[in-house]
């Protein structure tokens, strides 16, 4: 069963339908026992990151997503729950994330001919033995929805894409992974990330 936590951020139920479209069970749950119980745990989300901090803290999920990942359970950020796994964002400066994984969330930088948020899909350059991409070809194209980025440190990048600015798309470390884009919305490459996810 893959539990997927509910702090009240939108985009959870495509996620859903695209994890039952593999076969899964999927239970969206703010339930610490279910949570700690399931075989996998996905943070979906989209919003700003300070608002999705102050429902992770007001409903006492932080603690508990610290103990999955204790655990050593398989666990996904996508989209926002990317960003939370990091300790500070320029979207809501003082709010601090998760700080799970090394690194900041920043905005995009503006340039000419591109428009914020970044919306639409963008290729990625995947790192060579990444866990999420086996099976997917390097420069396989997934979509985006965001205004902030994240610069993480080298060793966890697992994808990179290129939009305005080199952006960090993907990360891994131990039995932590997550995407900046929405693999539920990016096709057959999307739905063979998540099943690699589903595997683990």
């Amino acid at each position: 069963m893959i539990a997927f936590i509910y702090y009240d951020a939108g985009n959870i139920k495509s996620v859903e339908k695209a994890i039952q479209h593999l076969g899964e069970e999927a239970i969206i749950t703010r339930d610490k026992d279910i949570i700690l119980n399931s075989d996998k745990v996905i943070l979906p989300g989209v919003g700003a990151f300070g608002d999705a901090m102050e429902k992770i803290n007001a409903y006492d999920l932080k603690n508990t997503i610290y103990d999955v990942v204790d655990a050593g359970k398989p666990f996904l950020g996508i989209c926002l729950g990317l960003q939370l796994l990091f300790k500070t964002s320029e979207e809501s400066p003082g709010a601090t994330g998760l700080g799970i994984l090394d690194g900041e969330i920043v905005r995009i930088p503006a340039k000419e001919g591109l428009k914020i948020p970044h919306m639409g899909w963008n290729d990625l350059t995947i790192t060579p033995g990444a866990t999420l991409y086996q099976g997917i070809e390097d420069h396989s194209y997934v979509y985006f929805v965001h205004s902030y980025y994240l610069k993480a440190h080298e060793d966890i990048v697992a994808a990179t894409t290129e939009y305005s600015t080199l952006i960090h798309a993907s990360v891994e470390k131990n039995n932590v992974f997550a995407c900046q884009f929405h693999p539920e919305k990016s096709g057959t490459v999307g739905l063979k990330i998540l099943d690699n996810f589903l595997k683990l």
